[in-house]
């Protein structure tokens, strides 16, 4: 087909100069060459496609049938080149990021914001799920890049840790319990707690931790929302189980107090992931590159 192609080019070369001897010329090649290719597509095609005349040569009628889709698919080709070194120039393009909606909010808003500025014309979309779901749309090329929480599963990924997370609990100043005693892993799962359902990665890691220690947790309210988490919390409804990079506000507020322990449950990372082996987009490219080297000027 690579052969064929370079015929077509001859062709069409020859067509819109009308002379072999200035497509010669025009193609950097020998006017033989340019008369041996018309010939090898005549013979392949088994047809003619020129009739000599007193200035050089012309369509028959089946070259001008052939020449109008040689023209239409020169024309897609060169479309195709100049839209890919557009977007390896990032002067156009597409870059879907998954992602948690507390993600998005509390971590990627300020970087999307300068990218954005920066590469007005790449059209940025964020596909919202918890760190299971983005990482499955990674995996099945729906995503270019995941931002989730220490994947389990890294050999087909490459991941960079953005920012580390802390389980900790909380509830209103007012809630009736004492914010002086330091409180054991016993004592918190005593408390009516406030939890986010299952599936959150949050949860189970939470699960998790306790279930090492021998403990099974049994949450009062279980969640799909981490604002609402917060909300009840605020207005009393129990402990919430919470992480506190993400109530930062709230603690800094006052709106909720943070309950002391005598254990630190370890932090988790929320880390880049791309897929391993897999070439990424110029956009997807900029924009992990852009990650990478902002975080690491902090």
């Amino acid at each position: 087909m690579s052969v064929k192609l370079e015929l077509y080019k001859v062709f069409k070369e020859v067509a819109d100069a009308g002379n072999i001897t200035a497509a010669a010329q025009s193609l950097f090649i020998s006017q033989s060459a340019v008369s041996q290719s018309v010939k090898q597509l005549e013979q392949e095609l088994q047809t003619r496609l020129f009739v000599r005349n007193s200035r050089g040569v012309s369509l028959t009628p089946d070259g001008k049938l052939l020449y109008e889709y040689v023209r239409s698919a020169m024309g897609l080709l060169e479309t195709g080149e100049a839209k890919l070194s557009q977007t390896r120039q990032l002067q156009m393009g597409q870059l879907t990021i998954g992602a948690s909606d507390t993600v998005t909010s509390q971590f990627l808003l300020p970087y999307l914001d300068t990218f954005h500025k920066q590469y007005p014309a790449i059209h940025i979309q964020i596909v919202s799920g918890r760190s299971h779901k983005v990482l499955g749309l990674l995996q099945s090329g729906k995503v270019d890049i995941a931002f989730a929480s220490t994947p389990q599963e890294t050999a087909t990924l490459e991941t960079f840790p953005c920012f580390s997370t802390h389980s900790i609990f909380v509830a209103s100043p007012d809630y009736p319990c004492d914010f002086d005693q330091i409180y054991t892993l016993e004592q918190i799962a005593q408390f009516p707690l406030i939890l986010l359902e299952r599936k959150a990665s949050s949860r189970l890691y939470l699960e998790k931790y306790f279930l090492q220690n021998g403990l099974k947790l049994h949450p009062e309210i279980e969640l799909g929302a981490r604002s609402l988490l917060v909300d009840l919390a605020t207005i009393g409804f129990g402990v919430a189980g919470v992480t506190e990079e993400f109530v930062h506000r709230e603690l800094e507020q006052g709106h909720l107090r943070k309950l002391k322990t005598s254990f630190d449950i370890p932090p988790r990372s929320v880390d880049l992931c791309t897929l391993r082996d897999v070439p990424q987009t110029a956009a997807a490219q900029r924009f992990s590159n852009f990650i990478k080297s902002s975080l690491s000027l902090r």
